[in-house]
């Protein structure tokens, strides 16, 4: 099943610095899977080559534009700004806060930050 959704995971990394637009449920929570499988099996390399988390590192740093990318555009699909990210800066709280609003369903119709990504068609 999940092969069949990697798409998402591209998808979000060739939009990597477009912070305009919405990012419906599937195209943010598939990115967050994929990515956090990959981060917990390159702790597992890092472990096994013993190069602490070197490798982890990198890709976090890799996929840093892409996630904050994807969240403000999951922000604008349930018609919030992106700024709203950083209330994950206030401990425990922000992030719940957070993870609240990005699992909320977004807004059907059209609204400030464009279309909803459900009804445009995927090129």
């Amino acid at each position: 099943m999940l092969g069949a959704q990697v798409h998402w995971y591209v998808d979000v990394l060739k939009k990597y610095t477009m912070f305009s637009g919405r990012a419906d449920r599937p195209e943010f929570w598939m990115f967050t899977l994929i990515s956090f499988l990959i981060s917990i099996v390159l702790a597992v390399v890092d472990a096994a080559l013993g190069t602490s988390p070197l490798l982890g590192a990198l890709y976090s740093l890799a996929v840093l534009l892409p996630s904050l990318a994807v969240g403000v555009r999951r922000l604008h699909d349930t018609d919030r700004t992106g700024w709203w990210l950083l209330i994950a800066l206030i401990p425990i709280v922000g992030a719940i806060v957070l993870l609240v609003f990005w699992a909320g369903a977004g807004k059907p119709h059209d609204n400030a930050y464009g279309p909803n990504p459900q009804e445009v068609p995927a090129h």
